[in-house]
């Protein structure tokens, strides 16, 4: 039996970590557009040009072929019992584009996950959020225990101190995400969440393929909720 799987949540709201145990347990890939188009830059074929040229331009990807990179991927081998959609379908013309390509298929979507989480939380996980070489994650305000935050002032004071953080044991530094470190950068891919995924969300919803998780909450209760669901599909 095949698992199509779309996760939608704003940043902060778990999605890699919640979409890592699905895979690990359902024996499905994870499929990001966000790495699809990065991996279209080490292709030498007429998909992968026409994306390197549209990236080059600073035009943004359009639906037509942002669909065909996506049907491109859903043809691999490791997809062909399903998948977990992450950053797609973005708008209703992506979303109609995969049902129409799984039923040609004999499958559909059975399920849309919503990672739900109120925005000040969201922006307070990704804003404080570092992580170790191994994986291990931490935050500032939530995960702080035997790591050393501080506040770096820039030499010229223009810019408002920044965040650095380092394991306490052995004074060994810590990695913020670029995207991370600024908070006008996380407002605004909050604010483009909010106008481009509310409209989806609506439209799944009406299917009735729409199902909210509470994201607020453990890693191993957002977990079981996501189980409890896809089990009962």
């Amino acid at each position: 039996m095949s698992l199509y799987v779309i996760l939608i949540g704003v940043q902060g709201a778990g999605k890699g970590l919640q979409a890592r145990l699905i895979e690990e347990h359902y024996g499905i890939p994870q499929v990001s557009t966000g790495d699809l188009f990065r991996a279209m830059r080490t292709r030498s074929d007429a998909l992968a040009l026409k994306v390197q040229d549209i990236m080059v331009s600073g035009r943004l990807v359009d639906d037509d072929t942002t669909n065909a990179i996506v049907e491109d991927r859903l043809a691999q081998d490791d997809a062909g019992n399903g998948v977990i959609l992450d950053g797609y379908p973005r708008n209703q013309v992506q979303a109609q584009f995969l049902e129409s390509h799984l039923a040609a298929k004999g499958a559909k979507v059975d399920a849309a996950l919503l990672l739900e989480l109120d925005l000040y939380t969201a922006f307070k996980r990704a804003f404080g959020r570092v992580s170790a070489a191994n994986g291990e994650s931490y935050n500032y305000y939530y995960n702080s225990d035997g790591v050393d935050f501080r506040w770096v002032n820039y030499d010229d004071h223009l810019f408002p101190p920044r965040l650095e953080a380092s394991l306490a044991a052995g004074d060994i530094p810590l990695k913020r995400r670029p995207d991370d470190a600024s908070a006008d950068a996380i407002i605004k891919r909050i604010d483009t969440f909010l106008g481009t995924t509310q409209p989806l969300i609506s439209y799944f919803e009406n299917k009735g393929i729409m199902r909210k998780v509470n994201a607020d909450q453990s890693i191993e209760a957002v977990w079981a909720e996501i189980r409890s669901l896809l089990d009962a599909r």
